[in-house]
């Protein structure tokens, strides 16, 4: 192991996570902006048809962003006052906002501490009469177990709306992520594995929630003749849901179509970047690298490392702030959701999941993102290895 004084400290902060755009996708950008359309054009179903391809799913709905996505499916799947929604505590806040956004309420399951991903146990004992889904989240890009969650869903007659905004390019059993659950949520935001500057989509094999989905983003608007109620001429449309104004443009669509065909060599890097960090953390004891379940192949959002607490003289702060001195742009992903003010003031216990509890006092995400170059890897495992000696009760 490298020496303190051996470790060089970065000039420059390396972020968390970064986009990548290239030649190629500029002039993709560019050549919407020459056409007819920047919104509402052909570029938007060209992009839809080819992810909904690419993860083998019947249908893609683009929306604005991931949480117009995921508030999307929860209207298509009927959430309303009184029902309830079972999610992970261990995710970014639109996991259970989209509940709250269709006057439902969030109930959050723990999660299993060794894969951070939601307890299908856990969700089992939370299931009520008033239960009506199960948003389940694929924590930094490893899939929930969605086997065990689609049988314990079908059981109890519930609607799976899988949280995939980490996990395109991930597969669970062989079979890839967007082909497992009722719809399934994307994101693409500048981190993510693909981007379109913000939005989100929602993938489905089901032809009522497409239906309800299309609605939803348009102001619950329809021109479809055979939708209509009635019909004064060319110009008409109708209104039959309380819809919102969601929609993305073919400016962002056809940057995402760019950036689609370069989503297996994105992984492949993330892939690579991964099993880097974790055959140098190997053997450091107290770190905790991520354990992948033998039936998720993870597309790696983030990678997570835990610094167990009693091994360590400092607090994560120091830690955490440690690396950051070393321009090592780490980050925290995330603090349990029930723990926030709004969600305190709704009633919700600020310690209410003990794995979720202690996950979050250890939890530190490094730099994962295609464009690193070697150097930037190194920099990561030579800071943590420095940060490490200094704190470590070895």
């Amino acid at each position: 192991m490298n020496k303190p004084e051996d470790a060089k400290t970065r000039e420059q902060l390396l972020p968390y996570g970064r986009q990548w755009i290239d030649e190629e996708d500029i002039a993709a950008v560019v050549n919407v902006l020459r056409g007819d359309f920047v919104t509402q054009g052909p570029a938007i179903a060209a992009f839809e048809r080819a992810l909904a391809e690419r993860v083998g799913a019947r249908y893609a709905v683009a929306f604005s962003n991931g949480t117009a996505a995921l508030h999307g499916a929860c209207f298509a799947a009927g959430i309303g006052p009184g029902d309830e929604v079972i999610t992970s505590p261990i995710t970014f806040l639109a996991s259970s906002n989209c509940v709250l956004y269709c006057g439902g309420r969030p109930v959050f399951a723990d999660i299993r501490l060794d894969t951070s991903n939601i307890d299908p146990d856990a969700i089992a004992g939370q299931i009520t009469e008033r239960t009506r889904a199960i948003i389940p989240v694929d924590f930094a890009g490893q899939p929930a177990e969605m086997d065990r969650i689609m049988a314990l869903a079908k059981e109890r007659g519930l609607v799976v709306i899988e949280d995939a905004a980490h996990a395109l390019g991930a597969s669970y059993d062989g079979r890839p992520v967007g082909s497992l659950a009722d719809m399934t949520m994307f994101s693409f935001h500048p981190v993510k594995h693909i981007t379109t500057g913000e939005g989100g989509v929602i993938v489905t094999d089901n032809d009522t929630y497409y239906e309800r989905l299309l609605l939803f983003r348009n102001h619950g608007m329809t021109r479809d003749p055979e939708k209509l109620l009635a019909n004064d001429g060319p110009w008409y449309y109708e209104m039959h849901e309380l819809g919102y104004n969601y929609r993305i443009t073919d400016i962002q669509a056809a940057l995402g179509l760019s950036q689609l065909g370069k989503l297996d060599r994105f992984v492949e890097l993330r892939r690579s970047i991964a099993r880097t960090y974790t055959e140098a953390f190997a053997g450091m004891e107290g770190l905790v690298v991520p354990y992948q379940h033998p039936k998720a192949n993870s597309s790696w959002h983030l990678y997570v490392l835990r610094w167990e607490p009693e091994r360590f003289r400092g607090t994560r702060r120091e830690i955490f702030e440690s690396l950051r001195e070393e321009n090592i742009g780490v980050n925290v992903h995330y603090i349990p959701v029930y723990r926030q003010p709004y969600y305190r003031r709704l009633g919700y216990d600020a310690k209410a999941c003990p794995n979720a509890e202690r996950y979050y006092e250890s939890a530190i995400t490094l730099p994962l993102f295609p464009k690193m170059t070697p150097e930037d890897v190194r920099d990561v495992i030579r800071a943590v290895r420095k940060v490490y000696e200094r704190f470590a009760i070895l």
